[in-house]
């Protein structure tokens, strides 16, 4: 079921957007993504989940981003960027909802499409990095 898993995706990452970009609520704007994009009752669940699950973890999944991402403070990653590495790693690392590969290739689907040119790279960059897991230990006291 990945096309219309996408478009929860979609919608999630609009709401998300919306919610940095406009300070709009997050829920309301999903609704309205459920109801523009007239998706089943199953697929609506599957967004809300997502939503909510990025939402009540974002801090947990912000950590995650700027202790791999250490180029580029959260803030300044763009908007679209940001949610889509909130959404995936909610997915696949939080609560495992999607084997981590297909999150993977679903994020830096999405970040194509809605991204920069380099946009792909980057969120790939960065899942794949907290998908290997933490690096091997190297500090003193070994």
């Amino acid at each position: 079921m990945p096309i219309p898993r996408r478009r929860a995706r979609e919608a999630v990452l609009h709401a998300l957007y919306e919610m940095d970009v406009a300070g709009h609520q997050p829920a309301e704007a999903l609704d309205r993504m459920i109801a523009d994009y007239r998706m089943s009752d199953d697929l609506a669940s599957f967004a809300r989940q997502l939503l909510t699950g990025v939402l009540g973890n974002v801090r947990l999944i912000d950590e995650k981003i700027e202790a791999t991402a250490t180029e580029r403070p959260l803030d300044e990653i763009p908007a679209v960027e940001r949610n889509i590495l909130r959404i995936a790693i909610r997915e696949c690392v939080v609560d495992n909802l999607t084997p981590v590969g297909a999150a993977i290739n679903e994020a830096v689907d999405l970040a194509k499409k809605y991204g920069s040119d380099s946009s792909g790279r980057f969120v790939n960059g960065v899942l794949g990095t907290i998908s290997a897991g933490p690096p091997p230990a190297t500090g003193e006291g070994e």
